[in-house]
């Protein structure tokens, strides 16, 4: 497959670390992007060899060493639990290879800072999958801020909500700090949040007042597997949790803005609800991750309007993410391919573009600065600025 740009993703290579929920959505989005999927990496080479079948890839990697002396992939991807992304992608960069890792980049400030002068001085594509950026509308949003539709922007207010966590019973390696960082709503969910909304407004977060919350301080963990949003089952033992189900977090930006966020994997009902909304001096705009084809755009002179994903409607900067006909909806896969179609595009020249849109990792460390700031401040009760250690 070629893009509208006429670069010819079959000749591009690409390997997978991770065999879980999001590694096959990887592997999916790939495929149809037209990327050469070289094989797989699981988290042992019998699960690798399991998954590789189940999921049609060719080849399952015995190991990480394997998988980089393979001198055919061009790219791998990161999939795995946070407390691995940053020992892989040092390796996956020493070995002279482009990088997409899954977020949040790694588990302290101090590993990120170092993934950003290893990929600095690499010269490779080393990109951070904050795929919701990859909305249609979210990049037409942030096709409007730039243009001034807005205005200067005052007020940046939403949340990221699910539920597939309000059960005791409800298991995932996400929960366990060791595994995956000392924040889990806020780093799983609450930094898509934060990318998003920096993406679309060009506004960085200055300080937080974060409060967090853990409503289920004990769960039933199963001996066994589980695949992530699935529910587990079979014979459980309790563990004590020390990480955050819910937050709530207020927001001063840079320049002067302000904002107000929430997190929650335990709102029952919302299943994967991402809303931000962007107050300007001139109108304002609102979108739901459930609803990913509507815009609104509020006036205070005029009627509001929603706009409807429609390419022949959109701004050059919405319409480059569009690659359906309107009313056929571009949902969470298609953000992905999306996403990969911008980095495989960047791939190709050798560069990141000019006008290229997805999360590098200056912006991975960002988040990580945020996450900090967001448990320091939630530990002491009062505004901390990012990089405040």
């Amino acid at each position: 497959m070629s893009d509208r740009s006429g670069t010819k993703f079959s000749e591009v290579a690409a390997a997978v670390i991770g065999t879980g929920f999001i590694g096959t959505v990887h592997v999916h989005a790939l495929r149809r992007l037209g990327v050469q999927v070289r094989g797989v990496l699981g988290s042992s080479a019998e699960r690798g060899a399991e998954r590789a079948a189940n999921i049609g890839v060719a080849h399952a990697y015995a190991s990480l060493d394997e998988l980089l002396a393979d001198d055919a992939v061009d790219v791998v991807h990161v999939t795995t639990p946070n407390y691995a992304h940053y020992p892989q992608v040092k390796a996956i960069i020493a070995a002279g290879k482009h990088v997409v890792c899954e977020k949040p980049l790694a588990m302290t400030s101090e590993q990120s800072a170092e993934m950003v002068k290893l990929a600095r001085a690499s010269g490779k594509i080393c990109a951070v999958c904050y795929n919701i950026r990859f909305y249609p509308l979210n990049q037409q949003a942030h096709g409007m801020v730039q243009s001034g539709e807005l205005g200067d922007v005052r007020f940046v207010s939403g949340r990221y909500h699910q539920d597939w966590l309000a059960k005791d019973t409800d298991w995932n390696w996400r929960l366990q700090s060791e595994v995956g960082g000392a924040l889990r709503s806020v780093g799983d969910i609450g930094t898509h949040w934060v990318d998003l909304t920096s993406f679309i407004t060009g506004m960085k977060v200055q300080a937080v007042m974060a409060e967090l919350v853990t409503f289920l301080p004990e769960r039933q963990r199963p001996t066994g597997p589980v695949e992530t949003f699935s529910s587990g089952g079979g014979v459980a033992e309790p563990v004590a949790i020390d990480t955050d189900d819910a937050s709530m977090i207020m927001l001063r930006y840079e320049n002067g803005s302000r904002g107000v966020m929430s997190t929650s994997q335990v709102n029952v009902g919302r299943k994967n609800s991402l809303q931000w909304d962007i107050a300007g001096s001139v109108s304002s705009a609102a979108w739901d991750s459930e609803t990913p084809d509507h815009l609104f755009i509020g006036h205070r002179d005029a009627p509001n309007q929603t706009l409807m994903r429609d390419f022949t409607l959109m701004n050059p900067v919405g319409t480059a993410a569009a690659m359906l006909p309107p009313g056929h909806v571009e949902g969470f896969a298609d953000s992905f391919f999306n996403f990969f179609r911008a980095v495989y595009s960047d791939v190709a020249r050798g560069a990141r573009g000019a006008n290229s849109t997805w999360a590098t990792f200056e912006d991975g460390h960002y988040e990580m600065l945020f996450c900090d700031a967001v448990l320091k401040s939630s530990r002491e009760g009062r505004w901390v600025e990012l990089g405040e250690i």
